[in-house]
């Protein structure tokens, strides 16, 4: 271009509107409305879920009694772990957020997982728990946990728990996503026939840490039962 002083005016005013576009899309990152308790009468697919009028908010749009009663712990596969979305839980829609509860039987695990979409914040209520998560160089972290502890599993990440004592456990998790998602490797590279021999050779990778050795934990984990999400 031959005018130098118009090539730069060109390039400014091209920068501008740049940053100004980028401006407005981050600005809009966020909730554009307090709340949006999901509509359930709308069934166009989106990234999430549409809101409710205003006018028919309530306040059992925020409350939820779906976790009070416990899981159903006689079905070894599926239903010891319930988590409670956005679908079911109208005012989590848009918050991303997500909340479960897991209940395990004496020597019950959960086998090995992943949240592709959220990093879960894990609270034992009730009971002693080995559970514990894996990194991507296959570094295993574990822990003891007894009741009223946390532990964090990273987004992504395998992660696992076992009933290491001796009375059922109950546990809650919160997750930063409103639709975490389920990846459990028990279930998407072994048989069922298989599984048994899967957890087995999963828990020979698993110790308790020497500086928890004064938890009363149950020497005699069978392991009769376990399950996967």
């Amino acid at each position: 271009m031959k005018n130098p002083s118009l090539a730069s005016s060109l390039i400014f005013l091209l920068l501008f509107v740049l940053f100004s576009c980028l401006g407005i899309s981050l600005a809009d990152s966020n909730n554009v409305f307090d709340t949006c308790p999901t509509a359930t009468d709308r069934i166009e697919f989106i990234n999430g879920y549409h809101c409710k009028s205003p006018t028919l908010v309530t306040t059992s749009d925020f409350n939820s009694a779906k976790l009070t009663e416990p899981v159903n712990t006689d079905d070894r596969i599926n239903l010891v772990v319930k988590i409670v979305t956005a679908a079911d839980f109208h005012g989590l829609n848009t918050l991303g957020l997500s909340v479960s509860r897991t209940d395990l039987v004496i020597d019950a695990i959960v086998s090995p997982h992943s949240h592709p979409r959220a990093t879960e914040m894990f609270f034992l209520n009730q009971g002693i728990v080995l559970a514990g998560f894996i990194d991507t160089r296959n570094q295993l972290f574990q822990t003891i946990l007894k009741a009223g502890d946390v532990i964090v599993f990273p987004k992504g990440l395998l992660h696992f728990c076992l009933n290491s004592g001796y009375e059922p456990t109950i546990s809650f998790s919160v997750y930063n996503s409103q639709n975490p998602g389920v990846v459990n490797i028990n279930g998407a590279v072994f048989d069922p026939a298989d599984s048994s021999h899967f957890i087995e050779k999963f828990l020979k990778r698993l110790t308790v840490p020497s500086s928890q050795s004064n938890f009363k934990l149950n020497p005699n984990v069978t392991l009769s039962r376990y399950t996967s999400l």
